[in-house]
């Protein structure tokens, strides 16, 4: 299999498109046959990954690549960055907006949910830039 790419545009305070971009991986994800174990972990990660752009950014991307070994979501926004990536994947932390937070989202779980839904994780991210979140899950056994 070679790898496939899609990338899905994700904007700011979108509420009701919001959810869109991971249900489309996830219908990718089941019509190419992925284990549904592994399209559950990818689906929930990138929907806390869309969930983001539309929360805290001015709008971005997901990536989502698909390769023999594994499946890879990029989430890549503009917006204010995350001043303290530490401080941001504790769970329950969140500098979502009340009006947000009334909407049913903003609980601080979505790093923390990617990073459990990974086999790869990571945040590149600074006060003033973009943020970078990789995601990545195994398709093989023992890799």
């Amino acid at each position: 299999m070679e790898d496939i790419k899609y990338v899905f545009n994700v904007d700011k305070d979108d509420f009701v498109r919001a959810g869109e971009t991971s249900s489309k991986i996830k219908k990718i994800l089941r019509q190419l046959g992925i284990d549904s174990a592994i399209t559950r972990k990818i689906s929930i990660a990138a929907y806390e990954a869309e969930m983001n752009i539309v929360i805290h950014s001015i709008g971005g991307c997901i990536e989502l690549k698909i390769t023999p070994d594994f499946i890879r979501i990029t989430a890549n926004d503009k917006g204010p960055g995350i001043d303290n990536v530490e401080l941001a994947m504790k769970e329950g932390y969140s500098t979502a907006t009340d009006k947000v937070r009334e909407m049913g989202f903003g609980a601080g779980m979505g790093l923390p949910n990617m990073k459990k839904c990974s086999d790869r994780f990571s945040v590149t991210s600074s006060a003033g830039s973009g943020t970078v979140i990789n995601i990545e899950v195994d398709l093989k056994a023992g890799d």
